[in-house]
């Protein structure tokens, strides 16, 4: 990459909290009040990460930071990126040369800091189209998507990719989606910003959604439907399997659980990654390439 446009790109050097607000974790997650019988006891528990093997102790003290804010993930995307560039991957180890790469942040009509990265093909071939990516649940525009992004743009296209809020170094809680409405909105309002760019005007536009991010190019293009040339889905997530369907009482439980705490987490018993990937080595290349939480 250009020494000059990685310089120019860096995070905006924002404060963290307002100085009125001593302790940012209360004044962004107020403590709920519980009304419980007298001789009841509550019990809390975090649960920690275990430690990522290969890393030192340095490595796995950033990626044990509270991640819910994005100024932490972005910590820990800068102090892992040698490690991802080492990764004996073919994505990574054979990715193409020359692909010219931008990032940038840019606040959206909610006032949120939306982390955005192009792609371009190498100087003087000509874009035949630009593809807009939309991430999954467990993912970010970074990373994972990195290898697969240069050879689309090896192959011709401008590559265009974004961060949720709340999802990798966007701002927001992570994970939360109070909506999935708006969520589609976000995308449509950024990536309409893009398109209309002077170097893209002409060409056509495909999306490309895997996982959760399938459902998301989904919505994205029921709402403008004459908007994409193409659509692309990836493992898309268009149903929830019947057999992993919680029951029918519990559905009801956890839709009232998040109507009265929408931000309060609940932390699954088996490591995701695990159930997502059988080969160890290929699951630890993956906890390698971003160690924030799937």
């Amino acid at each position: 990459m250009d020494l000059s446009r990685a310089l120019r790109y860096q995070p905006l050097k924002l404060p963290l909290f307002p100085p009125q607000f001593q302790n940012p974790i209360n004044h962004l997650h107020p403590k709920p009040t519980f009304l419980v019988p007298r001789g009841t006891r509550l019990m809390v528990t975090a649960k920690k990460r275990p430690p990522i093997e290969g890393v030192s102790e340095e490595l796995n003290s950033i990626a044990n930071q509270n991640l819910d804010f994005a100024y932490t993930r972005r910590q820990v995307r800068s102090a892992f990126v040698e490690v991802q560039q080492q990764l004996d991957h073919c994505l990574f180890k054979l990715a193409p040369t020359g692909i010219r790469t931008e990032e940038w942040y840019e606040r959206n009509s909610r006032g949120l800091q939306i982390f955005c990265k192009s792609w371009m093909p190498k100087q003087g071939v000509p874009i035949k189209g630009v593809l807009f990516f939309c991430h999954g649940y467990g993912d970010t525009c970074v990373f994972f998507f990195e290898g697969i992004a240069r050879r689309i743009a090896a192959s011709g296209y401008a590559v265009y990719a974004m961060d949720y809020p709340g999802f990798g170094l966007s701002e927001g809680l992570h994970g939360y989606i109070p909506s999935f409405d708006q969520l589609a909105d976000d995308v449509i309002e950024q990536y309409t910003k893009i398109k209309g760019r002077p170097e893209l005007k002409g060409l056509p536009h495909f999306i490309l959604g895997q996982s959760m991010g399938g459902a998301v190019t989904l919505k994205v293009h029921l709402k403008e439907p004459y908007a994409w040339d193409g659509v692309v889905l990836v493992a898309p997530m268009c149903k929830i399997a019947e057999d992993v369907t919680p029951p029918a009482a519990a559905q009801k439980i956890l839709i009232l659980m998040s109507k009265v705490l929408p931000k309060a987490k609940l932390i699954p018993q088996k490591d995701l990654a695990e159930l997502a990937f059988r080969d160890p080595i290929k699951r630890k290349m993956v906890c390698l390439s971003f160690p924030l939480p799937m």
